[in-house]
């Protein structure tokens, strides 16, 4: 058994913490098994968020190919691009909302597997449809399987990773997953713009994502279920099983066996959507509500529109491409050194400070004309952004117990969706009559609601176990 300290004390605490189910998930080392198990976590949020981001990078390509239109001439008698985005997050939004509670009924890793499937096939045929209208229903169907698969990732992670490093876990495997953004920038630089063995670039930048989600999806089949749903099922030895496993690939002896009437394993078998309700969760349900919504303007407002906003101020298809890849090289950078510092601050104060950079640099960016000042001032925003998605992303599913944990971040996650439904929409409006200093006054606008709602009535959770928040 590994130790802390040197003094018995703290060994006999280490021994009785890990008489329990919590106390034995909390006493797993910082060892490169867990961290492998991290990874390949991560690598299904990896393809999540490159199909995300790809959303504005190949709508270029689709309007250059003449599928998609300008304007009044869309399907929708609006822009096709902000049909194609209100699409996406129309999906993620029922993903999120109405199948992520599927995860906490039957289990974090078959929701985890069918959701990644489901993305990837869908992700798929819809690279081959020629005309917007299906292109758009089949980008509605593959949000279903996004939007379960990131809320499934995010409480499969919090309940395998001690409470001590839950945070730097996050920092560590959004590095990971943001590896995708600057991947598919450049891919798009590149593709878009060509035509191989007959299909337009912008195709190949969705089949390279839907095969490689496919493959990571054969890779990993032997990922183990949440010790934590396991317990909460009243599944003791199967709980026992897989943490004894997660101990032993950590390089530490395997725990004793915990009793049934174990504080984190007697928990309900089944929540109800009415629990987040109830006293003790409703302040925290309506603060993540208004976060989520607001949050989610800022992220993807910049994120998805940033070659348009690059080239409503005077850059160059080509040149926005090109500009866009050095500013989500951010996504990952920041991650990972935010993944330094990450479990030596509040989760609730990362928030605040991360939406307060996207202020501070959102506006220089509106003001910027010059080409390099515009790309560091992207830099900064993306890394405040990718600051800010791993901590809210950690501290989501800290506050609410086990039994409704997806139930309650998939609602509580789905108004991101929905906010960018209607965003999407009004963000091409306003780039279009207002350019992009409107756009970034919008988004700065949003992530002071983000800073006030957290900031104010966000509870604390550094270095406390899951069940005790």
């Amino acid at each position: 058994m590994t130790t802390i300290t040197s003094t018995g004390m703290a060994n006999d605490h280490i021994a009785a913490d890990r008489r329990t189910l919590a106390g034995r998930i909390d006493a797993l080392p910082s060892s490169a098994g867990l961290w492998r198990f991290i990874t390949l976590l991560a690598l299904g949020g990896f393809f999540e968020l490159y199909d995300l981001f790809e959303t504005g990078y190949i709508s270029s390509g689709l309007l250059a190919a003449g599928v998609f239109h300008t304007g009044s001439e869309g399907v929708f008698g609006i822009a096709d691009q902000a049909a194609f985005a209100s699409a996406t997050f129309l999906g993620l939004f029922v993903g999120a909302s109405l199948l992520a509670p599927y995860a906490d009924r039957f289990g974090r890793r078959l929701t985890f597997m069918c959701a990644l499937a489901w993305y990837g096939v869908f992700s798929l045929l819809m690279a081959f449809q020629q005309s917007a209208e299906m292109i758009i229903l089949f980008r509605f169907l593959v949000g279903f399987g996004l939007g379960v698969e990131l809320v499934t990732i995010d409480t499969y992670l919090s309940e395998w990773v001690p409470a001590h490093l839950r945070s730097r876990a996050f920092a560590y495997s959004f590095f990971i997953q943001f590896l995708s953004v600057p991947a598919v920038a450049l891919m798009s630089w590149w593709l878009v713009p060509q035509t191989i063995l007959s299909l337009e670039g912008w195709r190949w930048v969705v089949i390279a994502g839907a095969v490689c989600s496919l493959v990571i999806w054969l890779i990993r089949k032997n990922l183990p279920e949440s010790a934590r749903w396991l317990a909460q099922q009243g599944r003791h030895q199967e709980a026992h099983k897989v943490l004894s496993e997660m101990e032993k690939r950590c390089g530490i002896a395997p725990g004793e066996d915990f009793s049934d009437s174990d504080a984190a394993a007697a928990l309900p078998k089944k929540g109800r959507f009415s629990e987040i309700w109830s006293p003790a969760y409703r302040k925290r349900t309506l603060m993540l509500v208004v976060m989520n919504f607001f949050q989610a303007i800022g992220f993807f407002g910049f994120g998805n529109w940033l070659p348009a906003l690059l080239s409503g101020k005077g850059a160059t298809v080509t040149h926005s491409l090109l500009y866009a890849f050095f500013i989500t090289l951010a996504y990952p950078l920041g991650s990972l050194i935010c993944s330094r510092y990450a479990d030596k601050l509040e989760n609730k104060w990362q928030i605040v400070f991360s939406s307060l950079m996207t202020v501070v640099f959102g506006t220089l960016f509106a003001l910027a004309t010059n080409p390099v000042l515009m790309i560091i001032c992207g830099f900064l925003i993306t890394y405040s952004n990718a600051w800010l998605t791993f901590s809210y992303h950690a501290y989501q599913t800290e506050i609410f117990p086990t039994h409704i944990r997806a139930r309650a971040v998939g609602f509580c996650y789905s108004f991101s969706r929905l906010s960018t439904v209607f965003s999407s929409i009004l963000i091409g409006i306003i780039l279009q009559y207002a350019g992009s200093q409107g756009v970034i006054a919008f988004i700065v606008l949003s992530m002071l609601m983000v800073m006030l709602s957290v900031g104010i009535y966000g509870p604390k959770t550094r270095g406390l176990d899951l069940e005790n928040i």
